[in-house]
């Protein structure tokens, strides 16, 4: 029998192949609907976050014009919030990183739930209502979301069925996108979207990710998400800042992890109320929110960007902001409302760095907020590589990634302690019961 390579290209050959390589085939459809979704999530992250980004400055000047105003507008603002989400688009509360784990499974169904467009819609209009509120939330999460319902969109365009691993690239380029990081987009699918390394995820996957990373940073800029900081420590003073970094941010994430997980799925009494007076809850929660936004001037209304770079610059700032950031970002995220955690963990983060700078006084300040801003958010999201990746492209700090690799690891192990499941994977578990 002659060998396949040498037999002559026949018709009937050369329409085999058309059939199941050519334009009209399902691989290659799919694997335009994986780029033009990738090229989609890009523009759809940077349209987004100028959005959140002006939202925010918006509530910025009204909590500075009408100083006390927000301890009304704010609680009755989470409260209309959760009695929409719950009332309409109910899939769309919280992150929207538990939604893309539970959607991956069966991806086909979830386009009509946890990833439809519906819910995304929402997801958005809502997310910037919280921020509107001045909740302390982050845009991040909800942008995972947004961009698998985008993949999903576009999959269905080309009538390709939708894969699991798309579904989880598409999440993460999300990520890549918001941060304006391809390289953090693909650890972040990886290591925390797909639970485990021995997920199939393809090249063209991965692909996907990078170039929703590009798009973003074309639209952008070749924008540097906390400034080009690029801080540097010696190994002398590594040796002891990156143990008790590790260690108290992680532990300190844990705590929070759990807290929230606990009134999430719990079966205490406090969580039993929390679930049987959803709108009272909420409007506790907003107050909560509007009583620390005015106490502490505006430092933990919002994402919390502008103090978290301010820190790592070495602006002193109150040793109080962690905690008060902290509580202000618990009270949000168990509400009910929508909106991610990403950029205020980043802002506790500083702040946890921030009280360290004041153990090590004699220790580069840019170096130890970073490390403390690595050790809270792994041990919030327990993505220790993600975590390093992130702070190191969005400071540029890459001097400094053998002590956040150690940082990062020592407060996934300290986090795990406190609390044993990851905080995503719990939450998904909720939606997955939904």
């Amino acid at each position: 029998m002659p060998d396949r390579r040498t037999r002559p290209w026949t018709p009937h050959r050369l329409r085999a192949l058309l059939r199941s390589r050519g334009p009209t085939s399902v691989r290659f459809r799919r694997r335009i609907a994986v780029i033009m979704g990738a090229v989609a999530i890009g523009i759809v992250a940077v349209l987004f976050a100028d959005a959140s980004d002006a939202t925010g400055l918006l509530f910025g000047g009204y909590a500075r014009r009408w100083h006390w105003l927000p301890l009304l507008t704010t609680p009755l603002g989470f409260v209309a919030l959760v009695w929409v989400t719950r009332a309409f688009v109910p899939l769309a509360r919280g992150s929207g990183i538990p939604q893309v784990m539970a959607a991956r499974p069966d991806p086909q169904a979830a386009t009509g739930g946890l990833i439809a467009v519906k819910t995304v819609i929402g997801k958005v209009v809502l997310t910037m209502g919280a921020i509107l509120c001045g909740a302390s939330v982050g845009r991040e999460g909800p942008t995972v979301q947004i961009a698998a319902a985008v993949m999903g969109v576009s999959h269905r365009l080309l009538r390709v069925p939708l894969q699991g691993a798309v579904v989880i690239a598409g999440g993460a380029a999300g990520v890549a996108a918001a941060f304006n990081t391809p390289l953090a987009g693909v650890l972040f699918a990886i290591e925390e979207l797909a639970a485990a390394y021995e997920q199939k995820v393809t090249l063209l996957v991965l692909s996907s990710i990078v170039i929703a990373g590009m798009v973003a940073q074309s639209l952008a800029g070749d924008y540097i998400y906390f400034g080009a900081i690029g801080a540097h420590l010696s190994t002398a003073s590594a040796l002891v800042v990156v143990p008790v970094a590790g260690i108290a941010g992680g532990a300190f994430g844990g705590a929070f992890s759990r807290l929230v997980l606990g009134l999430a799925s719990g079966r205490r009494r406090v969580t039993l109320w929390t679930k049987a007076h959803p709108l009272v809850f909420a409007g506790l929660c907003g107050l909560v929110v509007a009583v620390l936004g005015i106490a502490t001037s505006g430092l933990t209304w919002g994402t919390g960007y502008a103090s978290a770079r301010a820190m790592i610059v070495g602006v002193d700032a109150p040793l109080w902001f962690g905690p008060a950031k902290a509580l202000a970002t618990l009270a949000t995220a168990v509400a009910g409302l929508p909106g991610g955690i990403f950029a205020p963990s980043l802002a506790v983060g500083a702040g946890v760095g921030n009280l360290l700078r004041a153990l090590f006084p004699g220790d580069p300040a840019a170096a130890v907020v970073i490390l403390g801003m690595v050790a809270y958010f792994a041990g919030v999201v327990r993505a220790p590589l993600t975590a390093v990746i992130i702070l190191s492209e969005t400071t540029a700090s890459r001097g400094l990634l053998l002590p956040m690799f150690a940082t990062a690891f020592l407060a996934d192990w300290a986090s795990q302690q406190v609390c044993r499941e990851k905080l995503y994977h719990g939450l998904a578990q909720t939606f997955r019961q939904a």
